[in-house]
């Protein structure tokens, strides 16, 4: 496996960084050194947070934002967002409240955003 050029997300400078998974994913091109340690996961075990909708009965708005309360595996973001998908709440909802506990056995909660009043 050659090097890898991987745009760096930590930050708004999107830092083009070069990976070298030969050399013990040595990185190259950070400005900070949370770009180095993005550097690595990205090639070694890359997770994003998911961001979503879910339908919600009875609230002021037919649906709620959610988010992973932090970030998950990548290759669980199609099973997380089926599971949200699957998510029916009735109002009210308030921010911060855990709307899936371990979603997907990730270890990780999906949390509503934002709080939302019956209608």
């Amino acid at each position: 496996m050659s090097v890898q050029e991987v745009i760096c997300i930590c930050c708004p400078k999107g830092c083009h960084l070069k990976v070298d998974p030969e050399n013990d994913y040595k990185v190259t091109g950070a400005g900070c050194k949370n770009g180095v340690a993005y550097g690595k996961e990205e090639l070694t075990n890359p997770t994003r947070v998911v961001t979503s909708t879910v339908s919600v009965a009875e609230g002021a708005h037919p649906r709620l934002p959610v988010k992973t309360a932090d970030a998950v595996p990548k290759a669980s973001i199609d099973d997380v967002m089926r599971a949200i998908d699957d998510v029916r709440l009735t109002a009210p909802v308030k921010m911060g409240q855990v709307v899936i506990a371990d979603v997907c056995g990730t270890g990780v909660d999906v949390v509503a955003t934002r709080s939302l009043a019956v209608a």
